[in-house]
């Protein structure tokens, strides 16, 4: 999941995103609302976290000029504890708001809401063939066996998932898991389905995290690994 803090704050900001990515949160930090507006305006975000009181721009301005072309879910954050403040940005289009300080555990409760509200038509637990995956609860299992994955394992098996039978490009999984531009030099893509491999097809007979030479990374069922057969042989 993709996140945006716009927060002036250095110390806060650093510390919601430290614990965010933590749990496998993609983030994004912008420290003023017109940079703040900018990103969430050009790129997409599954949620944003926004301050109320913003150099450039303040929150309530940042979310007004946001509504007018996005209905990113936005929770706003803010030390002004007053009803009317409270009035004022559910007024102006914020999905959430919270007063500083706060619980991290309960924003991070309040974001993950925020993300199952704004995907309803979306599944929250994947399968493939023996494999089950929780987006929910950030877990994975394959026949009924736990898999000791990182944030970053899970979030890439996650994707894999969201995309099943897609041959997924480094680049793509690189900008999407990483948040990064690809960059040929490194191999932290290769590493990483490796990694990934290991845990969801090592122990098991059939594999479902395939590579697709000069193309990508693809996870499906394969009949012929279902049969426990090898590719192109036919069952007797």
């Amino acid at each position: 999941m993709k996140l945006l803090i716009v927060e002036d704050e250095v110390k806060t900001a650093d510390y919601l995103r430290d614990g965010l990515a933590e749990q496998g949160w993609t983030v994004d930090v912008a420290r003023d609302g017109v940079s703040g507006l900018h990103l969430a305006r050009e790129l997409d975000y599954d949620v944003i976290v926004l301050d109320v009181m913003l150099p450039g721009m303040d929150g309530f301005a940042v979310l007004r000029e946001l509504r007018t072309r996005k209905q990113t879910p936005v929770i706003m954050l803010t030390a002004r504890d007053r009803v009317d403040d409270r009035v004022h940005g559910l007024s102006a289009g914020a999905d959430d708001y919270l007063v500083k300080p706060f619980s991290f555990i309960e924003l991070l409760a309040r974001l993950q809401a925020l993300v199952r509200r704004g995907r309803q038509q979306e599944p929250t637990e994947l399968v493939v063939g023996d494999l089950q995956i929780n987006l929910i609860a950030r877990r994975a299992f394959r026949d009924g066996v736990r898999l000791d994955l990182t944030g970053k394992e899970f979030a890439l098996l996650a994707l894999l998932a969201q995309r099943r039978s897609q041959i997924l490009s480094k680049t793509v999984i690189a900008a999407q898991v990483w948040d990064i531009n690809f960059d040929s030099n490194t191999n932290v893509v290769e590493v990483a389905i490796k990694r990934l491999r290991t845990k969801i097809d090592g122990p098991f007979r059939s594999k479902l995290l395939h590579t697709v030479r000069g193309m990508g990374y693809v996870l499906e069922v394969r009949e012929d690994e279902r049969e426990g057969l090898a590719p192109g042989r036919v069952p007797a």
